[in-house]
C-alpha cells in the first residue's frame, strides 16, 4: 500500500510566512506609485492651466482671466475666472456659449479640472495687492492670482521627493 503525500503544517506555515514577507516588500511600492501618480497629475494640470492662462491673456488685450468685463478695473472673481476659461469670447471679453459665431476665442477648458490631491475644482482668487499663501490648506482645489498669473495647487504636504505641492 502506498502512503498518501500531503503538505505538513510546517511546510504550509513556511509558505505563508514567505508570502507575507513578499507582501511587506511589494505593497509599499504600489502605495508609493499612487502618490507619485497623483503628484504627476497635479504637475500636469498646473502646466496645462498655466499655459492656457497665458493664451487667454494674449488673446484678450493683455488682461488676465478672472477680471469681470475683461478689464483690470474690477476685482477678480472666481465666477468670472470660470466663465473666461469655459466659455467662448471675443477679444473685448464678451462671452457666449462655445461655438457661437463671432466668438473666436476659447473655451480653454470644458470645466476647471479637480485637484487630484483633494478632488476640489474651486479656485481661491487672490486679489491684487494681496500675497499668495505660502502653504496650501485644502480649502480650494487651486489658488490663482490674476495680477501675476500665479496658479498653484491648494494642497498641504509634499511629494515623495520632498517638494511642497504649493511650490509646483
Amino acid at each position: 500500500m502506498t502512503a498518501k503525500r500531503a503538505f505538513t503544517l510546517v511546510e504550509i506555515l513556511i509558505v505563508v510566512i514567505l508570502l507575507g514577507i513578499l507582501a511587506v516588500i511589494v505593497v509599499p511600492k504600489f502605495s508609493n506609485a499612487t502618490a507619485t501618480a497623483r503628484a504627476s497629475m497635479v504637475a500636469d494640470n498646473l502646466r496645462i492651466m498655466r499655459s492656457q492662462l497665458v493664451v487667454f491673456k494674449s488673446q484678450h488685450r493683455d488682461v488676465a482671466a478672472g477680471y469681470p468685463n475683461c478689464d483690470s478695473t474690477g476685482a477678480p472673481t472666481e465666477a468670472a475666472f470660470i466663465e473666461h476659461m469655459t466659455m467662448a469670447s471675443t477679444s473685448e471679453g464678451n462671452l457666449a456659449a462655445p461655438g457661437t459665431p463671432g466668438f473666436r476665442h476659447g473655451p480653454y477648458f470644458r470645466e476647471i479640472p479637480p485637484n487630484p490631491l483633494n478632488a476640489k475644482s474651486t479656485v481661491q482668487i487672490i486679489p491684487d495687492g494681496a500675497a499668495v499663501p505660502a502653504v496650501g490648506d485644502d480649502s480650494h482645489g487651486w489658488i490663482y492670482k490674476p495680477a501675476e498669473l500665479v496658479f498653484k495647487a491648494d494642497s498641504p504636504g509634499a511629494d515623495v521627493e520632498g517638494v511642497d505641492f504649493i511650490d509646483y
